[in-house]
């Protein structure tokens, strides 16, 4: 089976390398790229179409809904987890009415990821 193919995007530098880390455990996943704000997430999204999206909500530039909503505009059966570090639930309100069904809470577990994205790839 062909691994998926991930596009990571946080503005922490930590939470990028420990997604890849936790990934690059299993053989299911591969990163193909990294962004660290939402502008440069919708510009790597459309150069690499990745299986799935991990978009951290609070970023510099352009936030995770933007960045997710500008993708989902384009390219509606788009794959995204949504990583939120508050337990805001208007914001996973706002993502659901953009069409983003899944989101992860951090700081996560290899095995909490894994399990939300293998979730939001069954869909």
């Amino acid at each position: 089976m062909a691994k998926k193919r991930i596009l990571s995007v946080d503005d922490s530098p930590l939470v990028r390398n420990l997604i890849k880390k936790f990934l690059s455990m299993t053989d299911d996943f591969e990163v193909v790229g990294e962004a660290s704000n939402g502008e440069e997430a919708v510009k790597l999204f459309f150069q690499l179409k990745p299986d799935i999206v991990i978009m951290d909500v609070t970023m510099p530039v352009k936030d995770g809904l933007e960045a997710a909503q500008e993708i989902l505009s384009k390219e509606p059966g788009t794959k995204i987890l949504l990583a939120s570090a508050m337990g805001d639930d208007d914001l996973l309100d706002q993502a659901l009415v953009i069409g983003i069904k899944h989101s992860i809470q951090k700081p996560f577990k290899q095995a909490q990821l894994i399990s939300a994205l293998n979730k939001a790839l069954e869909e």
